[in-house]
């Protein structure tokens, strides 16, 4: 019988390495030092690594952005870090989880409100509102879609341009834990 480490092998070890200067050239070394210190620790390994891929890193960090910070997006920065870490917790994704904790914090989510978020939709203490975009979270990643009953909850509390929004940030955090996982990111921390 092989065990889950045996099929994956160490999920300690990256698979790249995070780059440097040399290997982040000037323009992805200095986005990665600045990122760093946003997020507060030395080397954010996320960036250090996604860095090796030259201008499309630059790209990624753009969309990546948009989505986060307003008035890039419509939705608030509480509803996209709730999004953020029940995707985070689904996809078991440790990096995102930590690096969102702390987003999280800055954004009102308490160790309560966390606890709530780890729990699920199901939990009484959500409004409708926070009920239906966790619910339309779980579906979207663990089924690559969203049911109608869902969807029209869903579409109860966001409108076009948010529900499309809505969308495109659960599927790019999905992907980033996806992406992280197979690299083998370690946590900053």
């Amino acid at each position: 019988m092989t065990t889950n480490d045996e099929k994956t092998g160490d999920r300690t070890v990256p698979r790249i390495a995070p780059g440097r200067f040399r290997e982040l050239g000037p323009l992805n070394w200095a986005s990665w030092r600045v990122l760093s210190l946003g997020s507060r620790t030395r080397d954010a390994k996320l960036f250090s690594t996604l860095g090796r891929t030259g201008g499309l890193f630059r790209g990624w960090l753009h969309y990546s952005g948009v989505l986060m910070l307003l008035p890039g997006t419509k939705l608030n920065r509480f509803e996209i870090e709730l999004v953020v870490l029940r995707v985070a917790h689904l996809r078991e994704c440790r990096y995102e989880m930590e690096h969102h904790i702390r987003l999280g914090r800055r954004a009102g989510v308490t160790q309560r409100i966390l606890d709530r978020v780890l729990e699920g939709p199901g939990h009484p203490g959500w409004s409708p509102r926070y009920r239906a975009m966790l619910a339309a979270t779980d579906q979207l990643v663990l089924t690559d879609d969203i049911d109608e009953a869902t969807w029209s909850a869903l579409a109860e509390h966001l409108d076009d341009r948010r529900l499309v929004e809505f969308c495109l940030l659960v599927t790019q955090y999905d992907g980033l834990a996806t992406t992280i996982g197979t690299l083998r990111i370690q946590p900053d921390f």
